[in-house]
């Protein structure tokens, strides 16, 4: 009897000792010498692919490139402020990552207790998401005329904290 335990645990210990270097090869190691999938240096938070075109705005399934940054202070407006100068000199990949951080920045919000699953709304949130559908449409003259119709209106938002 203690020779099949023997027998079994020995068997067991060889069964996985062999499928160790399996696993060990499953894993693909870093493209670069220094770790890093090649175009992003560690540590400064780029990596490439960057487009420079507004992209899956509208939901095609595919994974979209990373967005250039858009000039700006960060507040709502002059991030409006960019995507319109993005859109006019034909940059639409810096114009929908403006249009999608000023979006973000008008949903930042303080609530009281009890309050967070209200959605954030109101005419700002929609002009800046009509804009954004507008881009991903194809429609840049449209997406300039909602920007402009919401920049004086996003003056009135606080920088961010």
């Amino acid at each position: 009897m203690r020779a099949y335990v023997v027998f079994g645990v020995t068997v067991l210990a060889l069964s996985l000792s062999a499928q160790a270097p399996v696993r060990a090869q499953a894993q693909a190691l870093p493209d670069t010498a220094f770790g890093a999938r090649p175009g992003n240096q560690i540590g400064t938070g780029q990596s490439l692919p960057v487009s420079n075109r507004a992209s899956n705005i509208t939901g095609g399934g595919a994974i979209a490139p990373r967005l250039p940054t858009p000039a700006g202070d960060g507040d709502v407006q002059s991030l409006l402020v960019s995507a319109r100068q993005a859109l006019l000199a034909g940059r639409t990949g810096e114009a929908q990552e403006a249009l999608e951080r000023a979006e973000t920045r008008i949903l930042d919000r303080s609530v009281p207790i009890g309050d967070q699953n209200i959605p954030a709304g109101g005419s700002l949130v929609e002009a800046v998401t009509a804009a954004r559908q507008a881009l991903g449409a194809g429609d840049t003259q449209r997406a300039v005329k909602i920007i402009d119709g919401a920049l004086p209106q996003a003056a009135t938002v606080g920088a961010p904290n």
